[in-house]
Order: C-alpha cells, then structure tokens, then sequence
C-alpha cells in the first residue's frame, strides 16, 4: 500500500479539499501504517479530506476499520472524509456492511 499525500498549497482556502491517493493492497501489514499516515493528514487538512481509493487493489476488514476510525477524529475536529474512485470490490464491501451510506462518495 502506498500513500501519497497531496495537501493545498499554503494559503489555500479552507473550501479546497485535501486529497490522499492510495494505492496497493490496504490489508493487515498496511493498516497501521495507513492509520497514522491518515491520521497526520488531518493536522494539515482543510474542511474536506477526500481519500482517492482508484488505485487500491484490495481492502480488508482492517482497511475499513481505519477509514471509521479516521472518519470519527476527523469529525471532531470539523473535517468530513469523503471516498472517491471506490473500486467495485470496495464499493460492495462498504455495502455489504451498510458502511455505504456513511461516506460521501465523490465523482
């Protein structure tokens, strides 16, 4: 799994979203990693952190526990999480398990 962080530019407006791209397989032996990387993330985002998953070739049970987690602390620190480019195995995962109306999906 790889994480390549794109934050605004300085001086951006809180309207500009902050976008992560992942990439690989988000299993066991990422999870962890993803957790803070995610985590860290959120002291630089602005009002909407959106997660590009277009690249991610597997997500287990722990890759959508991450994303929960890390939607709840973004919540409290006024940030909303949104998911875009869910791949169809993703995107049937999360529905599924009724996680699909959780996220805001972006085009």
């Amino acid at each position: 799994m790889t994480v390549i962080d794109t934050a605004p530019l300085a001086g951006a407006s809180a309207s500009v979203p902050t976008l992560v791209h992942l990439s690989g397989d988000i299993d066991i032996f990422s999870t962890a990693r993803l957790r803070q990387r995610l985590i860290n993330t959120l002291d630089h985002s602005t009002d909407l952190l959106v997660v590009d998953l277009s690249q991610v070739t597997f997500c287990g049970a722990g890759g959508i526990g991450v994303l929960i987690g890390v939607q709840g602390r973004a919540r409290t620190r006024g940030i909303t999480l949104a998911l875009t480019g869910v791949p169809p195995r993703v995107a049937r995962l999360l529905r599924i398990t009724g996680l699909d109306h959780r996220f805001p999906v972006m085009a």
